[in-house]
């Protein structure tokens, strides 16, 4: 929700940028428990996330936008922040949430051109499904990225391209891991809409990365997106294909594969639900097992959104990953109840590296606030430990 106060007139000129302006609120609380055989200790980090933003209204097609951002740890610390952000608390397994205050979004926006906008500045960028280029906007300080971005869209598609100057991680400005600087790096994205066939969209994300010149890649996709309907219920189906390969200043030449397959069904009305939807997916990231630093990376990705909650392939295995997945979520008037389980295998070779189950029970208590329980239980096997995480989560945005 954002708060503006009305004018008792139509602002005019520039003064329109402040008057026709809105200002929101937003907080969001998690306690996160990690228990990780791996580790000596159990980790409990309680972590509040603040965030202030201000909507500019519009002049001649300009506008802005501001958005600050503070995260600070609640009474309980113990756990490692990761990168260096936390000395001293090795011990305990990393729950990525360090304390620091940051300009989150700083933009300027031009929309004089048909179907256009463009946008200098801090940005969120988040194409598709995030599955290479996202905000990680599960962990508390979002990845933004300081960049030149153009797009372009209508009812016949969309084509979005950013020239990225710099890559604003999620552990913040305090440690040389979560600011990399790019030379610059290319993100494109086109989308057509097909009729009665669904989203058919290709990408080409050229990574240059000055400070981890591993992350510097080039990787080119095809991915098709779609729904229809199957005897009176809704189906929805994507397939995907992308092909990688070093670049730039990467130390190691190689070229991956990735692909990804699922298909869910929704029925409306059934037994207590008043929505049922079940899936399947099969996902895959090329790796060789003879040569441990050729698998495909996935950098500027919101990882958490896929292949576990436990977030035990945030970093591509060696030998690659081969996820296959069934998800099943309710909906009951506020209420949102979602189960997905995962059976994790090496895609070169075939080893087992485990299974997974997460569970997630949410409520939506109101228009500006949500309570929300996830649990993540991850059965390693191969030389994966064990590792079980809980998290309770208060979103309000006023």
């Amino acid at each position: 929700m954002a708060l503006a106060q009305p004018a008792s007139e139509p602002a005019t000129g520039p003064r329109s940028l402040i008057d026709d302006g809105q200002v929101g609120l937003s907080f969001r609380y998690r306690f996160e428990h990690v228990d990780d055989d791996a580790f000596a200790e159990e980790a409990d980090a309680s972590t509040l996330r603040s965030r202030l933003f201000f909507q500019s209204g519009e002049y001649r097609d300009w506008s802005f936008f501001l958005e600050a951002e503070d995260v600070r740890e609640i009474i309980v610390d113990d756990f490692d922040a990761g990168a260096g952000n936390t000395p001293g608390r090795s011990q305990y397994p990393v729950v990525a949430d360090p304390e620091g205050t940051e300009v989150n979004q700083a933009y300027v926006d031009y929309t004089g051109l048909t179907d256009t906008r463009l946008r200098l500045g801090r940005q969120r960028i988040n194409l598709d499904n995030q599955r290479f280029v996202g905000g990680v906007g599960w962990r508390q300080n979002e990845q933004t990225y300081d960049a030149f971005s153009v797009d372009w869209k209508n009812d016949r598609g969309r084509v979005f391209y950013a020239l990225v100057d710099n890559v604003n991680r999620v552990f913040g400005d305090d440690v040389p891991a979560g600011d990399h600087r790019q030379d610059p790096s290319h993100l494109l994205n086109a989308a057509a809409e097909l009729a009665g066939i669904g989203t058919l969209s290709g990408y080409y994300y050229g990574i240059d990365n000055d400070d981890a010149p591993a992350f510097s890649t080039d990787t080119y996709g095809v991915r098709l997106q779609g729904a229809a309907q199957v005897r009176g219920q809704q189906a929805s189906y994507l397939a995907e294909y992308a092909h990688q390969r070093d670049a730039a200043n990467n130390p190691v030449n190689y070229s991956a594969d990735y692909w990804h397959l699922n298909g869910a069904l929704a029925f409306a009305d059934v037994g207590p639900a008043d929505t049922l939807s079940a899936g399947l997916g099969w996902e895959v990231l090329g790796g060789d097992e003879d040569e441990p630093g050729e698998a495909f990376r996935t950098p500027l990705a919101t990882l958490h959104a896929f292949n576990g909650w436990a977030d035990q392939f945030l970093t591509t295995p060696g030998a690659g990953l081969d996820d296959r997945y069934l998800k099943v979520s309710a909906q009951r008037g506020p209420w949102t109840l979602e189960a997905r389980g995962h059976l994790f295998s090496a895609a070169d070779g075939g080893d087992d590296y485990g299974q997974e189950l997460d569970l997630r029970l949410g409520r939506k208590v109101n228009p500006y606030l949500r309570l929300d329980l996830f649990a993540a239980a991850f059965d390693g096997e191969g030389g994966f430990d064990d590792v079980t995480k809980l998290w309770f989560m208060v979103t309000a945005e006023l």
